[in-house]
């Protein structure tokens, strides 16, 4: 299915780019990750890469032409494909454009007010000030939480230093600044979201008033972003407070102000809230707030007396019925935790699953394991021999290695297998490029490096798409067997669980054996059932033959 790739806006107040360059004409081949033009943007010009895979079958936008954000720039789909509709659509967008503007044009004059009104509202920002919005860090970001702030109200900045960390739906990015000058303003508090384009900061000389600035923006109309007036809507009404800095019930009854992000590492910490003094507006915990928290003296003395009093009514309380207080706690969703929620949603309501299990023999993959990591600076997991067995097999079964796109179905003659892992918001697959070109030590060397970056929140978009089969493993968490969602638009996912040592039989006679579970979860639409059970029996021949992988 062809992919409409649209102008990208590559800074906060990017509205139009021209395009520089093309480094690919229509008919070439296109790979994920490839560049596909240089566009000059209101900073710099920048090399824009491809999300998508197949052929370039039509340039929107010329060498030399410049487009508003959003105008088609080009399409990417399967060769010989059909894309007069695109063409025709965008055909008719444009021409609905035109006739927006001459009605725009003739309109009375209250849209001239209106338009006055915009203007003075933007004309109220002094010169050399500068408001930056919540960027659009990957192609499917709709919103972004602001995991840190590397810079605070006052800083100097200089154009190249980082702002903020900002999480985006499929990673945690560094945001830089195009300006320099000093920090006037926040928008966004740690551990708080806001739509695209939301004001993030404000940066300009120091000793400008911020204040009619953000009045200012707020009365211009739809060209100015809303800003988030965190402190004026507390000092109005102090109950109206955000989700992301909800009141937290201290044991005086009292309510504490706290960031969830502060609230989860003061968690971690054990720390008590109520004991925090917070340095935010109207005494708000932040993140700086517990990580550099004593513990008072009163604090520390006051535990064994709250400690003790239990104790010394417990034994005046023979049959006492327990007490206590109902509580719960919202806790705002991370942008990966929506998006897992979303994407797994379609897939499972999507797509009709079902599931093959298999027990396979180890004791040979045991062994030849320990072979393999005696020899010098080699570290091969069990889960790096699934992974090469999956490539292998996929290669002799393609029909595993596809994907449904409603009328068609995409049969993908490259093997690139993504592999699940855990991280503390929840679950990322980064992807091994090609991975039956890979040798075992290759597929180890390549999960740890990725993995890693999983953990510390460092995956790029483009290691983490492109996927044709993936691997989920919770054997290392003693999970004996499961069953996955699958990772679409894949047509299938393995779920591997652990080696166990039991009882096997063995030539008639009852032995030590050592067995690991696997299930694969296949789509109907594009795997029949005996397609999946021959994927199965071939991977049991790769997995309980290990030397059959390193030919």
């Amino acid at each position: 299915m062809a992919e409409v790739i649209n102008m990208p806006r590559l800074s906060d107040t990017m509205e139009e780019g021209t395009v520089a360059k093309w480094l690919k004409k229509v008919g070439d081949k296109i790979e994920e990750g490839d560049i596909l033009a240089e566009i000059e943007t209101d900073k710099a010009t920048m090399e824009f890469e491809s999300f998508h895979e197949g052929t370039l079958l039509h340039i929107g936008i010329q060498e030399g032409d410049g487009a508003p954000v959003d105008s088609l720039l080009a399409i990417i789909g399967e060769e010989g494909e059909d894309i007069s509709g695109l063409l025709s659509g965008d055909s008719a967008t444009s021409t609905e454009s035109e006739e927006t503007k001459k009605e725009e044009a003739e309109a009375p004059s209250e849209s001239d007010d209106a338009t006055s009104e915009s203007t003075a509202g933007t004309s109220e920002v002094p010169e050399g000030v500068e408001i930056i919005k919540m960027p659009r860090l990957s192609d499917t970001m709709e919103e972004g939480t602001v995991a840190s702030w590397l810079k605070q109200v006052g800083d100097e900045v200089e154009e190249g230093d980082i702002l903020a960390e900002i999480e985006t739906d499929k990673a945690t990015m560094e945001f830089e600044s195009f300006y320099s000058g000093t920090l006037l303003y926040i928008g966004i508090k740690e551990g708080e979201s806001s739509p695209v384009d939301a004001v993030l900061a404000i940066i300009g000389p120091k000793g400008t008033d911020v204040e009619s600035i953000l009045s200012g923006a707020s009365s211009g109309g739809a060209k100015a972003p809303a800003a988030k007036t965190e402190k004026k809507a507390e000092a109005k009404d102090e109950e109206k407070s955000t989700p992301a800095s909800a009141p937290v019930a201290a044991s005086d009854g009292k309510r504490i102000f706290v960031s969830p992000l502060a609230k989860k590492i003061a968690d971690e910490k054990g720390i008590d809230l109520s004991t925090v003094t917070g340095s935010g507006d109207h005494g708000r915990i932040v993140k700086k707030d517990i990580e550099n928290y004593q513990p008072t003296q009163k604090a520390a003395a006051s535990a064994p007396a709250q400690t003790a009093a239990p104790a010394e009514k417990a034994q005046s309380m023979t049959f006492a019925a327990p007490i206590g207080e109902e509580s719960s706690e919202e806790v705002k969703n991370s942008q990966m935790r929506k998006v897992i929620a979303k994407r797994l949603g379609e897939s499972k309501f999507s797509a009709p699953h079902y599931y093959l299990t298999i027990e396979v023999d180890m004791d040979n993959a045991k062994a030849s394991r320990e072979q393999i990591n005696s020899l010098p600076d080699t570290k091969v997991s069990f889960n790096d021999m699934v992974v090469k067995a999956c490539a292998m097999a996929l290669r002799k079964h393609p029909q595993v290695n596809t994907s449904w796109n409603g009328d068609s179905t995409r049969y993908n003659h490259h093997i690139s297998v993504g592999v699940a892992v855990a991280v503390e918001d929840g679950l990322v697959v980064p992807v091994l490029k090609f991975t039956d070109q890979m040798g075992l030590t290759q597929i180890g060397a390549s999960v740890r490096d990725l993995a890693g970056k999983a953990r510390n929140k460092k995956l790029t978009p483009a290691e983490m798409e492109g996927s044709t089969f993936t691997v989920s493993n919770l054997g290392m968490f003693g999970i004996l067997e499961f069953t996955s969602i699958i990772n679409q638009p894949n047509s299938a996912i393995l779920s591997v669980g652990a080696i166990v040592e039991k009882p096997v039989v063995k030539n008639g006679q009852i032995v030590v054996g050592n067995t690991m579970t696997v299930t694969l979860a296949c789509d109907h639409r594009t795997v029949d059932g005996a397609t999946g059970a021959q994927f199965m029996q071939t991977l049991r021949a790769f997995l309980e033959n290990p030397v059959t992988m390193l030919a």
